[in-house]
């Protein structure tokens, strides 16, 4: 039995979306059974050209076993899936080098007055907010391994210019140009993501660069600490530590530039052959491939599709409240902690932000229900504000507090899933790299207005900061339950325009399912009445979510 059946005479004429684009190539695929050994899997690669993938056999058609597909995955994941991890780590201990060191006195060595520090705190995302229209655009029309590595060279040199600053003028400056450069980082890894994996594998590969965060919060805060008990005549502690972290990063950019790939077609790690199975490995998710034409009429559907707004309105609400990332170590401090102590106990936050991630990834991978794993996340934070709005400050409680720190520390979690799951039901590339950056335009904007909740005269309960959290973080938990009624709606009207062509209704995703459920599912569906896997003739074409009744939505 194959896992995608070959189309009869029936399919072939079926009558034409009048409205659909058609793709340039067709692209047929036969999966078979691991067990069958000797089989192959015969896929037809016309359109790889526009990778300039050459046939090494000379022809249109290259056959390959399921083990040679997963030799192919596990390549990827060991060449490409490093360098994000990297990449993501080196950002968010540039991020919170800021937050710990407030804790060695930061705002008094740098004569910071009133709202200033909490604009330190905002400025970063103010560039990124600025910025990200930009970022969207380059990441169509340049490399993205070349656009990642030059990013990592520039932010590098504002921590330079970050180590040399002594005043807010300057390090508002540098802060500025720093938020300015990271701000195509994460675009473009989930951008990376939707181009080398299936959309089943990206959300755990996702969770797994975002985990990062959390291992920047054990492994940075170690690194701060050390370096806190540094001590110069010429230099304060936030200096040292921004002068470290400005030459790792400047050391880690010339690797990216010189050894991360740029695209399947011109990975140096693969061979002709392993290229054309990496191709075909994604075409199941309906995305397209990466093109380095820009699209206006993706970005029009971006504007004026629904799901833009609810990926706005749930990125702002989740981010107004990271700004317990810049106020979080000053708020520990506040239960009783030394300077030193706050940044030790405030180490296992990292080890919650690891949990929470790959656990979030795991959870709605194998339930495959985003929304509902989202509204756990967003309703465990709420405890922990509570407690610690309603618990005095006091050292006999602080056992208490940092516990209630702790489960509040759990939403940082919500962003990645957030990110996977908006970058999983969006299709097309101009569009996708739209998508992705109107996410994080909100989330910009959430990390704009959170700091700004947190007043000085509030210093150190900021109870108003805690309860502008709380309520973010309950309308987070009702978008969560929200969006899937909305996507589910889609799916339906994908469903009618199908039976509406001829189609059958009723498809399964394969880019959805494990291999190893692969045969299962399909030997269900196969002696279900002929209901039909999606179709591959767009998987490669450049069409949006929307136009494509093939592409289902991941809800």
């Amino acid at each position: 039995m194959s896992v995608q059946p070959h189309h009869g005479p029936e399919d072939i004429s079926s009558p034409p979306h009048p409205h659909a684009e058609e793709p340039a190539h067709q692209h047929q695929a036969e999966i078979l059974p691991e067990a069958d050994a000797g089989k192959t899997l015969a896929a037809t690669v016309e359109g790889v050209d526009l990778l300039q993938i050459q046939n090494p056999n000379g022809g249109p058609t290259i056959s390959y076993t399921l083990e040679q597909e997963k030799r192919v995955l596990r390549k990827i994941d060991l060449r490409v899936l490093p360098f994000m991890l990297a990449a993501y780590f080196l950002q968010q201990c540039d991020k919170a080098a800021l937050g710990n060191s407030a804790v060695f006195g930061l705002q008094k060595q740098a004569h910071l007055h009133g709202t200033e520090y909490s604009w330190l705190g905002s400025i970063l995302y103010l560039a990124q907010l600025a910025f990200q229209p930009l970022g969207a655009f380059l990441l169509v029309k340049l490399p993205l391994g070349k656009v990642i590595g030059i990013a990592i060279v520039l932010w590098a040199v504002s921590l330079f210019g970050m180590a040399g600053s002594r005043n807010f003028a300057g390090l508002a400056t540098t802060r500025f140009l720093l938020g300015a450069f990271e701000s195509v980082i994460a675009p473009s890894l989930i951008a990376v993501s939707q181009l080398w994996w299936r959309r089943s594998e990206q959300v755990n590969r996702m969770m797994a660069w975002n985990a990062m965060n959390g291992v920047a919060a054990i492994l940075g805060s170690l690194i701060i600490w050390g370096l806190g008990h540094a001590q110069n005549s010429h230099l304060y502690a936030y200096q040292i530590v921004f002068l470290f972290f400005a030459c790792l990063t400047l050391a880690y950019a010339g690797i990216t530039i010189l050894f991360m790939p740029d695209s399947i077609g011109t990975a140096k790690f693969l061979t002709e052959e392993e290229k054309l199975i990496a191709i075909e490995r994604v075409r199941a998710n309906q995305q397209g491939l990466e093109t380095q034409q820009w699209r206006w009429d993706h970005v029009w559907e971006v504007f004026t599709d629904f799901k833009t707004l609810l990926w706005f309105l749930y990125g702002f609400s989740v981010s107004t409240s990271g700004a317990m990332a810049t106020f979080g170590p000053l708020i520990i401090k506040s239960f009783g902690f030394s300077a030193f102590e706050t940044i030790l106990v405030g180490m296992p936050v990292g080890a919650i932000q690891i949990i929470a991630s790959l656990g979030g990834g795991w959870l709605s991978s194998k339930f495959n229900r985003k929304g509902l794993v989202l509204a756990a996340y967003g309703m465990t934070p709420i405890v922990g504000a509570l407690i610690i709005l309603k618990v005095p400050r006091t050292v006999e409680h602080r056992g208490v507090l940092l516990f209630a720190y702790y489960f509040l520390s759990i939403n940082t979690g919500i962003t990645p899933l957030l990110w996977a799951w908006q970058a999983q039901n969006t299709g097309g590339n101009t569009k996708r790299k739209c998508s992705t950056a109107i996410v994080f335009l909100s989330t910009c904007a959430g990390n704009i207005v959170g700091p700004q909740l947190y007043f000085s005269e509030d210093a150190p309960l900021y109870r108003r900061g805690l309860y502008s959290c709380l309520g973010f973080f309950c309308l987070v938990t009702l978008l969560s339950l929200l969006i899937p009624v909305y996507l589910k709606y889609l799916n339906n009207k994908h469903a009618a325009t199908r039976q509406r062509l001829g189609k059958n209704a009723k498809v399964v995703d394969l880019s959805m399912i494990g291999k190893a459920k692969v045969q299962q599912q399909l030997g269900q569906v196969d002696d279900d009445k002929g209901a039909q896997h999606v179709t591959e003739d767009k998987g490669l074409a450049d069409i949006t979510d929307l136009k494509n009744e093939d592409f289902i939505y991941v809800y």
